[in-house]
């Protein structure tokens, strides 16, 4: 499982997690799309935009690797601002090839990508 280092941990001072210490060893747990509805709470948001964030300033627009990216945190932008860079994708593999959806993500998080 590739560590992404400088990819921050956590939401300062909060329970929110944002990366694996460790591989599981029973396999990575899969990546499933979750509805953000727009009535969530303002702590999940703030982490919503934290994680969003790193992963902007951390990949750009170039295709990532799953790795130690918490699977819980990922599946709140699967299939909107975070899409499979490749096909086949295997949601349930650490090697998992990821990009961030451009259009997706300016819609959602114009203050952090930018406006076109």
């Amino acid at each position: 499982m590739l560590k992404h280092r400088g990819f921050p941990g956590r939401l300062p001072g909060t329970d929110f997690q944002f990366t694996l210490r460790r591989a599981n060893p029973k396999g990575a747990t899969p990546i499933t799309e979750r509805a953000r509805r727009p009535d969530r709470r303002a702590p999940d948001r703030r982490a919503d935009e934290a994680f969003f964030t790193a992963l902007w300033e951390h990949f750009g627009e170039e295709p990532f690797e799953r790795g130690n990216l918490d699977a819980g945190r990922l599946s709140w932008f699967f299939g909107r601002e975070v899409i499979p860079a490749t096909d086949p994708f295997d949601p349930a593999d650490y090697e998992a090839m990821l990009k961030i959806d451009m259009r997706a993500a300016r819609a959602a998080f114009p203050q952090i990508v930018g406006e076109e």
